[in-house]
This record gives structure tokens, sequence and C-alpha cells, in this order.
């Protein structure tokens, strides 16, 4: 289980053998209520794995939580407009203008969105759950009949005032992620000044709970059995989209209740967490979902069905990634010969002629360097950490267009074409597609291969 991204098919009896300690009917439908008590039956090494896998996700987004509000001081229902060329975060995407913000609203307020007029460029406002799943985005493609304006946001079950030429949007729970992005598209002072055009307009007497508190860990060292030290009251501060949610988190309860239970209980958790769970969790980050010339795709993302594994790879490699059908992305770890990227070394992507990315797109598409394992941009001299559909890449003679990874550019290689790579060290790299065709939604489309070459 811990090495397939699929979530675990459940049967009868494994239901049974993880659940019957907890009062629970064997066969419970997914989604089904839970109930359980402080009996734990004695979990399988898998058991506690997978139990820990499926809450990494919700950490992930809980870290980040506590980072936004206690260390950088963003505060609730207030916009962060993110600079130009801002890269001191993980994952950034340099073709946008973003903003983002942590939204809370209680049962009494709604929180009003004001998405301004976009044409001629690519725009969403995204809002994303406490697990990292896409509850919608604001565009003309989700909204053809109210594409901007005034969005209310309640909790669902809550009847708040709501402006009359609002559109009213439903969030599972009091606080729901904002991430905005608007296209540069060369023009880069036309997009900010529409990215500063997105507002906000909230109460300030909303009722907002402080940020769950989470162990300190990191990329290289994930959280370890403390992650099932307070699970009841972590669970409680978010419903999970999964339709297996309830059985899932049951599992998990199981194996809190048992952790507590002695301390060679605990003991043999944490030697589960860290010397099984853990290893293979980073061994299935560095190659995931399809693979394909080094590249390697989830075509789950943003809505996970009850692929938790998947919800935690790209909450790691990634928060806030977006639903296929407005962004898939490619991540490249290693050459087409599957061997680690090694920014000591040359590589080419080589498109034939006509086969640019541009004509599988919609919106835009662009590819940036990262280091590993911490996924941030890796300085160079050119202060060039990405290449897009506005990059003015040149052909080769052939009509095939190359974009040249490497330290030093090679002798043949454009300058518009080369990303620098940090000489000794690893690195990965971000395709993405916004607005992919259908080729590239169902599977048939992938980027040139990352081609190793002397």
């Amino acid at each position: 289980m811990l090495n397939s991204l699929k979530a675990p098919k459940w049967t009868c009896s494994v239901i049974a053998a993880g659940l019957i300690g907890l009062g629970i009917a064997a066969c419970s439908s997914p989604g089904a209520n839970v109930t359980t008590n402080a009996t734990a039956n004695t979990p399988s090494d898998e058991q506690i794995g997978s139990a820990w896998n499926y809450l990494y996700g919700r950490y992930l987004v809980l870290q980040q939580e506590n980072y936004d509000i206690n260390v950088e001081n963003a505060g609730y229902n207030k916009i962060k407009y993110n600079p130009l060329g801002s890269a001191q975060f993980v994952n950034p995407n340099l073709d946008v203008a973003y903003l983002e913000a942590w939204l809370a609203a209680d049962k009494d307020h709604a929180v009003i969105l004001n998405v301004p007029k976009i044409t001629g460029r690519y725009y969403t406002a995204q809002l994303l759950d406490g697990w990292g799943e896409v509850i919608t985005n604001i565009n003309e493609r989700t909204y053809p009949d109210h594409p901007y304006g005034k969005f209310a946001l309640v909790i669902k079950g809550t009847n708040p005032p709501v402006p009359a030429d609002a559109v009213k949007i439903e969030l599972p729970s009091a606080k729901v992620k904002l991430l905005a992005r608007v296209e540069l598209k060369g023009s880069p002072k036309i997009a900010v000044r529409l990215q500063h055009k997105f507002t906000v307009d909230a109460s300030p007497d909303i009722q907002i709970d402080p940020p769950f508190p989470v162990p300190t860990f990191t990329p290289a060292a994930p959280i370890g059995p403390e992650i099932f030290d307070r699970l009841s009251e972590a669970l409680a501060t978010y419903p999970d989209a999964m339709p297996k949610a309830a059985e899932y988190q049951a599992e998990a309860t199981n194996v809190a209740n048992y952790i507590k239970s002695s301390d060679d209980a605990r003991k043999r958790v944490s030697d589960v967490v860290k010397t099984k769970a853990i290893p293979a969790f980073l061994a299935n980050a560095k190659g995931f979902g399809t693979q394909k010339g080094g590249w390697s795709v989830t075509y789950v993302a943003g809505k996970f069905g009850d692929d938790y594994v998947a919800r935690d790879i790209v909450n790691y490699g990634g928060l806030w990634a977006n639903v296929t059908s407005e962004a898939i992305y490619f991540v490249g770890l290693t050459d087409s010969d599957k061997q680690p990227l090694d920014g000591s070394k040359t590589y080419e992507i080589r498109f034939p002629k006509g086969e640019k990315p541009d004509a599988h797109v919609k919106g835009f598409w662009s590819v940036t360097l990262y280091s590993v394992p911490d996924y941030r941009v890796v300085p160079n001299a050119l202060h060039r950490y990405n290449l897009n559909n506005v990059s003015h890449l040149r052909a080769n003679a052939d009509g095939s267009t190359s974009i040249w990874l490497a330290p030093v550019r090679p002798k043949h290689a454009f300058q518009s074409n080369w990303l620098p790579t940090p000489e000794g060290k690893g690195f990965s790299l971000n395709f993405r597609t916004y607005v992919p065709k259908d080729e590239v939604q169902q599977g048939e489309w992938f980027p040139a291969p990352i081609v190793k070459v002397n």
C-alpha cells in the first residue's frame, strides 16, 4: 500500500480487522458517521503506515496555516499581494501575479470576495479546503454567467446576510485558502493592477479559531509518531471530502489509541513510522503517478477521490495544486533514463517542429527549476528560474525547439533557451500547463523527454 499512489481497496475483512475494537460496523458505507472509544486493536505495520500517510496531508496544510498566521502575521481575511518575482516560498509560479489569503467566515457572517473583470489573459481565484482539496475556481470557465463581481462565502448550513448581487459559495468549514493568479502575459504592470483589484470585505466581528498547533517538521524530516498525539482534536478542525474519510479516520484513531496503551506500543509505532512509512513516502515522492521521459504526473490533483497518498505527495511537493481541468503539473525528478537530475550535467528537452507546448494549452505553459528537497528556486547569475510561452525561445535549424538545462550554457545552445542548474546538487522541474487541452487531460500528451547529453 505504501508503494502505490492508490488508496487501499478496502474489503469487509480488512475493515473488520482494523475497526472491530472501535465499535464500528465492519462494512459501514463510505462517509458514514464514526464513533470511537478508547479501546484499540493492535494495528499491523501496514495499518500504522497507512494511517500516518492519511494524516500527513492535513498536517502539511496545518503547518502552512501556522506559518502564515503566526510567523508571517498574514492574518485572516486579509489579502497578501505577492510582489512579482517573489520566490521565497515553496514551488513558486513566476508567470503570474499571485495573491493569497486565509479567509474565515462564521455562522453569522459571510466573507465577500470581490473579483475584478479580466479579459484576454488567464486568471483564476482558487478556493481550497483544509486538506488541500479544491472547493471551486472563480473564473469565466466555472462561472460563465458571473465570472467577476461579488462572491459571498458562507459556511455550509448557515444563512448569514448576503448581498443581493453576490453569488453564494458554500464552504465545508469556517476557513478556506484563497490562491488567485493573474497571468503576466508580457504586460506585468497591467497584471499587477488587476491583482490589486481583488479585495475582501469581512466583518471585524467574525469569530475565528487560531491555527491548530503542530510539531516542527521539515520536508527532509517529516512529522513522526507525534502526528497521532492529538488526533481527535486535529480531525475536528476540518472535515475531509474523501468518500472514505470515515474509514481512514477510524484506522488512524485505532493507531492513536494503541500508541497511548503502553510505552512499548509508542516505541513500535515510532519505529514503523520512522523506518517504514516515512522512507516509503519519500521514495514515492521521487516518482509518482504516470511516468514518461523523466516526467511524473497525477491526474487526480485538486480533487483526489480516495487517493490520500497522491494528496500527500501533491501537498508535499507544493501546496494548493489545482484541478486538472484548470492546470496539470508535470514534475521532473529524473532524466529519460530514470537517473536523478544532476545539476553538474547537461540535459535537453527538445520539442519537434510544430509540437511546442503552446499548441496543447488554452491558457499558458511554463517550466520552472527548483532545488530538492525543499522545492525553492535555484539562485543564478541570470536571475532566470523558468521559461514559458512568452520567453521568445529560438528554434533550432530543423524547426524543433530545445530547452537546455546545464550549470554553464552549452556552446550550441541559445541563451534564451537555457535554464542554469546548481552544479554539484540535485534539482527538479515543474512543467505547468494551464487550461490544458483534452489530449493533456486524457494523458495523450507529455512534455518532451528530459535527455542527458554529453
